[in-house]
């Protein structure tokens, strides 16, 4: 058992019926045995009210609470009172040691409280936006980001992120999709895993650890019409097989905390889920810390219309075993007087209290509760060791889309005119969810050339705003194209345009963009886009009046470095996309691992109506998943399966032989895709089941070789059993997700079982 399982594992009290606790409430060691002995102690002496409190989330920032009768009470008076169990997004080191030294020094009890934080991709430095870091398919890159954001977040005083994000999202529409992962489970899976290590180390008690939080259970990144906060609906089937992986390869890594979803499944929300939060994830998956709330979720049950008030909607919570309600304060309000009227007993607040201070005391709060922040805050912020990584991140994420007459990387006796919006932005650099991030701190796309290729050799104008023309910007932005031998044209989308909250019906860049592009492509000199995002964009016809197509995503704190980096040639571009970027908006949603259907498109160019397709728009996408340039070409060749047959249970071992035909040294992203010819469910066309990032110098090759483990040929299979089942498969392994080298195997079944 990993040791973050074995210092969380009797958290369990919290949502397993009262049948099963017992088994669990033995402690494995003597540090366990230790803490559950504090922690009975403790909670001796706590009243229901202060028991309650524990599991309260307060905001400072949203000022005074108004109580059931009308009351006005401030937070100060909650933490004086003993109940308040954490607080949410305090802005200064200082103000927190403030809270910290209130909660210990005038509660009667003097309980820690646990400070958390969106620290979503970085603290004060901040890294590119998590679709970008997974555009890098480097998963010790997106454990780096962990384990920097952890040690700037401790230091600042924050002991708890609320990170990773596991929703898998086939919509760009949905502005969220630039916090995960994107549509694909497996390598969803791969980067949640490195950002729960990267957070959490091997020992929540070292202080520059942090309390990882997956998120949002369940489902949020499949709401209808890519609207945030709306209604999911879909099978338990698509559920298990394409949105549970990344959660659960969070929680098997040791994630501590787990964060209840807006969105309503199987018309129940999950906030008040009891399928979702005791039967999944507590009983099937064997989640054993803690659950909190979203952002006043627990109320918006009342507005969900399956909750009459705050009450109910408390009611709902308890039953559902969720330990902390964050913000809207609906436990505190009518915790006891639902446990007077035994609707909630006071056993359930005390396994939901327990998991709370079990928590803080693996954390060493009741050790000292000024571990975090202090004086370390100075040192420990904006450390060149972490800006170097943060760099590395930022560039291993762009994704080059477009070459034409290999345009980039510039030998430096260009001149270079950079126009556009984000040209000279540091703040736009940014993202969405950029915590603690400082804007003027970052280094912007203008910075970055220069320092690089000198500043007499670029110059620079901003065209037009992100969403607004200027008067006179598209005839600067034309002159100093004409000044210049190349463009490049930074072009995108704004940070108010991704995260939270960010929904869109056209993904298209804005029409002031749109003229600044048409004005400077007409001037004939060489164009590459810069494209700023946090989400795949409509750029069919964009694509076509330009050389080149960088993706560089929302690159945050050392994006301008970064870009110099790529654009120079110094680093050669490795991204590779894990969203489709559509063709048309009406493909969306569009993903790669589409269900096979009975009347498939036998070819792009076929011309029979009655088929699975558009009348006027084809089915494949501009770029598919997995795709990305390179200043140099990789070959594929001699795909073996070396295992032909097996038998269910037993791993199949593939190989391939990766070339680099080019004249550059560079990194291939090698994928492997399966295919279950004939199931008892219908599979989707391909499923990515490996990937390896290999260095190759030029002119090298490396056979690279994979094993496929028998839960990756798994699915929910007629029967809703997750599991095996034996029969022919389909494998490919190539750049991306169109890899045309194929092989097959067979999986049969074990007749001795």
């Amino acid at each position: 058992m990993k040791l973050l399982s074995k210092l969380l594992l009797l958290a369990l009290l919290v949502a397993l019926p009262t049948s099963t606790l017992v088994a669990a409430n033995t402690p494995k060691d003597k540090t366990d045995k230790e803490i559950m002995r504090k922690v009975d102690a403790l909670m001796k002496k706590m009243t229901l009210r202060e028991k309650i409190g524990q599991l309260i989330q307060l905001r400072p920032s949203e000022g005074d609470i108004t109580g059931p009768d009308g009351e006005q009470l401030k937070v100060e008076d909650f933490i004086r009172e003993g109940c308040c169990g954490s607080l949410l997004s305090v802005a200064s080191p200082d103000e927190i040691m403030r809270f910290q030294r209130l909660a210990v020094d005038s509660s009667r009890l003097g309980i820690p409280l646990l400070f958390g934080h969106d620290v979503i991709h970085g603290c004060r430095i901040i890294f590119p936006e998590n679709l970008g870091v997974s555009a890098s398919w480097d998963v010790e890159a997106a454990e780096r980001l962990a384990r920097v954001s952890a040690e700037e977040a401790a230091a600042f005083g924050i002991a708890w992120t609320f990170s990773p994000m596991c929703d898998v999202s086939a919509d760009p529409r949905w502005g969220r999709v630039s916090e995960g992962s994107g549509e694909d489970p497996y390598l969803g899976a791969a980067m949640a895993r490195a950002m729960v290590r990267g957070y959490q180390g091997d020992d929540l008690s070292d202080p520059n650890t942090i309390l990882a939080c997956v998120k949002h259970f369940a489902a949020y990144g499949a709401p209808q019409g890519g609207r945030d906060y709306n209604t999911v609906d879909m099978s338990e089937r698509m559920f298990r097989d394409r949105y549970l992986p990344p959660y659960r390869a969070a929680i098997d890594e040791g994630a501590a905390t787990v964060m209840t979803s807006f969105n309503d499944f199987n018309a129940i929300p999950a906030t008040g889920n009891k399928w979702l939060m005791r039967t999944v994830l507590r009983d099937e998956l064997g989640f054993d810390g803690f659950v909190v709330t979203d952002y006043n979720a627990m109320h918006e049950m009342v507005a969900h219309g399956v909750a009459a008030d705050g009450k109910e909607a408390a009611a709902m919570a308890f039953d559902a075993h969720v330990n902390m309600d964050m913000v809207d304060c609906d436990y505190l309000m009518y915790g006891e007087e639902l446990v007077r009227e035994r609707r909630v007993s006071e056993k359930t607040i005390d396994e939901l209290c327990r998991a709370v201070l079990v928590a803080k005391f693996r954390l060493g709060l009741f050790d000292d509760p000024y571990r975090y922040g202090g004086d370390r805050y100075e040192t420990a912020m904006y450390k060149s060791e972490n800006l170097k990584i943060a760099r590395d991140v930022a560039r291993k994420s762009m994704v080059l889309l477009r070459n034409e007459n290999d345009l980039l990387p510039l030998d430096g006796n260009e001149r270079m005119a950079l126009i556009g919006p984000f040209g000279d932005s540091g703040s736009e650099m940014l993202g969405s969810w950029s915590a603690f991030g400082e804007g003027d701190r970052s280094i912007t796309f203008l910075e970055g050339l220069q320092e690089r290729f000198g500043s007499e050799n670029v110059a620079y104008t901003e065209g037009c705003k992100p969403l607004e023309q200027i008067e006179g910007g598209i005839d600067a932005a034309v002159a100093a194209a004409n000044g210049a031998d190349v463009v490049l044209l930074a072009l995108g989308l704004p940070n108010k345009c991704s995260g939270e909250a960010a929904s869109m019906t056209s993904i298209e860049l804005p029409q002031p963009q749109l003229e600044l592009l048409d004005a400077v492509a007409a001037t004939g000199k060489p164009v590459a886009i810069l494209l700023v995002t946090g989400r795949p964009m409509d750029i069919t016809d964009e694509v076509g009046k330009v050389d080149a197509v960088l993706v560089t995503w929302h690159a945050g704190t050392m994006a301008g470095a970064a870009l110099a980096d790529v654009v120079s040639g110094d680093f050669n571009p490795s991204g590779r996309l894990t969203m489709t970027f559509p063709y048309d908006i009406g493909q969306v949603p569009i993903h790669y691992s589409m269900k096979r259907t009975g009347r498939p498109m036998p070819s792009p160019d076929a011309r029979a109506k009655y088929l699975s397709r558009y009348l006027f728009t084809p089915n494949e996408p501009l770029y598919c998943f997995g795709y990305g340039l390179s200043y140099t070409t990789f070959d594929y060749s001699d795909l073996k399966v070396l295992t032909p047959e097996v038998k269910i249970g037993e791993p199949v071992r593939v190989s391939v032989k990766v070339t680099n035909s080019g004249k550059r040294d560079g990194d291939e992203v090698v994928q492997l895709y399966l295919h279950d010819k004939v199931a008892s469910t219908t599979r989707p066309v391909r499923e990515l089941k490996g990937f390896r990032k290999v260095a190759l110098k030029a002119g090298e090759s490396k056979v690279v070789e994979f094993t496929i483990q028998p839960e990756d040929m798994a699915f929910c299979r007629a029967d809703m059993e997750f599991a095996q089942e034996p029969g022919d498969f389909d494998v490919w392994i190539g750049h991306d997700s169109n890899a045309p080298l194929h092989g097959g195997f067979t999986v049969k079944q074990d007749i001795r079982k």
